[in-house]
């Protein structure tokens, strides 16, 4: 087990440290259809199929559009992450924050999501505080996880090595990626199966104090 002041915990934000499965993700997959419709002229069945391949492709679908279509990333995701009032989308365990500052070791958000977004997200929750840094997609120069880049590109900017870092993560991919790198991996997932690269499954991100020992 790593020893507490030399672990690092990098924690994916959506499905991770909220539940933006109810609402949050369904808005942002209309407004990607939407968006890829107007921008590359198809319709909203077309859009539905190219942005759910380019997901299960790349592990997002900005990086599909930007790569075939050669769309603007930083336009893409301002158009596609805005929320008349995201406040009551949100669904998170209101014990979160006490659970983060019990947990120790240095705390890094490492998300696929917008800046914008991500900022927002972790302030209406009241845990932007617990936070040493925060890594949007923009921060990782358009290389979402699961894509090794954007991983070493984490390490390189604060210094670390991969063999401190444990990942807290809901997406398998990106928690395999981890793994290769020498990562420990926790698995936040009401799933029964564990696959060999994670080290940790949880069905709730409440019980990662009590559980921390046995990574």
């Amino acid at each position: 087990m790593l020893s507490a002041s030399s672990a690092v915990w990098l924690f994916d934000l959506d499905n991770t440290l909220h539940n933006a499965s109810p609402h949050i993700f369904p808005h942002i997959n209309r407004s990607m259809v939407a968006y890829i419709c107007e921008h590359l002229g198809v319709d909203a069945d077309e859009a539905t199929r190219i942005r759910q391949a380019y997901w299960q492709r790349y592990g997002a679908t900005l990086l599909g559009l930007m790569r075939h279509h050669a769309i603007d990333p930083k336009h893409f995701l301002w158009h596609t992450h805005q929320f008349p009032d995201l406040r009551p989308m949100l669904v998170f365990e209101r014990a979160l924050k006490a659970m983060l500052g019990r947990l120790p070791g240095r705390k890094i958000v490492f998300s696929n999501a917008p800046q914008h977004y991500s900022e927002a997200v972790l302030e209406m929750i009241g845990i932007g505080r617990c936070f040493d840094a925060v890594y949007s997609v923009e921060r990782l120069r358009f290389q979402p996880k699961p894509a090794l880049a954007g991983f070493h590109h984490l390490l390189r900017s604060e210094r670390l090595q991969a063999r401190r870092c444990i990942m807290v993560e809901d997406t398998l991919p990106n928690l395999r990626t981890a793994k290769r790198l020498g990562m420990k991996t926790v698995w936040v997932s009401a799933e029964t199966r564990q696959p060999a690269w994670v080290d940790l499954r949880l069905v709730s991100i409440l019980d990662l104090p009590r559980q921390r020992a046995r990574l």
